[in-house]
């Protein structure tokens, strides 16, 4: 019994002794930067406009999209998909569910019975 106190008072004293030596604060650094407003602003818009640099596709040179489509064409494949009441039905929406027998696609059948 005596023992397990003294390795006790020995594990607290490590401890106290341990929390002893905590970090100082020395406030709020001053400011060392020699550049201008003006100049950091200007810095500021172009790193801006430079994008990401640490992105992804920053280091392989990522080029700019462009379609080969025109406008007008894909509006008018946003509305006939707008307008068709089968297109956002998928079979993964209706989990534990049945998809609605109005909304069931038409089911077509390539395969041939033989009839007896």
């Amino acid at each position: 019994m005596n023992a397990s106190k003294v390795i006790a008072a020995a594990a607290l004293s490590l401890l106290a002794a341990a929390g002893a030596h905590a970090e100082t604060y020395d406030g709020v650094h001053s400011l060392t930067s020699s550049a201008s407003r003006s100049e950091v602003a200007g810095q500021a818009v172009a790193a801006a406009r430079a994008g990401n640099t640490y992105g992804e596709g920053a280091s392989a040179g990522a080029q700019p999209f462009t379609s080969t489509a025109s406008r007008s064409a894909v509006r008018a494949e946003a509305v006939a998909k707008a307008h068709d009441p089968f297109a956002s039905l998928d079979r993964r929406a209706f989990y534990r569910d049945q998809v609605p027998a109005a909304y069931s696609k038409p089911k077509v059948s390539f395969t041939r019975q033989a009839a007896l």
